[in-house]
């Protein structure tokens, strides 16, 4: 299973930024993809999570109303749309793959596999 991110890069507070996740090497029908973040010096934490039916769409605190996640189950791509951007988004946002059901969850002891992520900096 391969996960690669891309999308991130360095904008403005305020600003808007659409990460995208291509997963690949699986042939499971359910799965969840996890969106998470990890700032420097910080512990990683989730952000939002997407699955392949309908399993909710949660995300964390920080972020709701602001960001927006959705998947492309055809070409098992998910996004993660970035708006308002502030300084306390910035980090390293990854993806990750939950095999096997359509339920989402914010836990990523829960998720398999990772990929290597991509930067987000907000600043002006």
């Amino acid at each position: 299973v391969q996960l690669v991110e891309s999308g991130g890069g360095l904008v403005q507070p305020g600003g808007s930024l659409r990460l995208s996740c291509a997963a690949s090497g699986f042939t499971f029908d359910d799965y969840a993809i996890g969106w998470f973040r990890q700032a420097p010096g910080k512990e990683r934490e989730a952000v939002s999570c997407v699955s392949s039916g309908d399993g909710g769409t949660p995300y964390t605190d920080s972020v709701r109303g602001r960001f927006t996640v959705s998947l492309d189950n055809t070409k098992k791509t998910a996004y993660l749309q970035m708006n308002a951007l502030t300084p306390g988004d910035t980090g390293v946002y990854y993806c990750a793959v939950l095999p096997r059901t359509w339920v989402c969850t914010l836990n990523p002891l829960m998720f398999d596999y990772w990929g290597r992520g991509t930067q987000v900096t907000v600043s002006s």
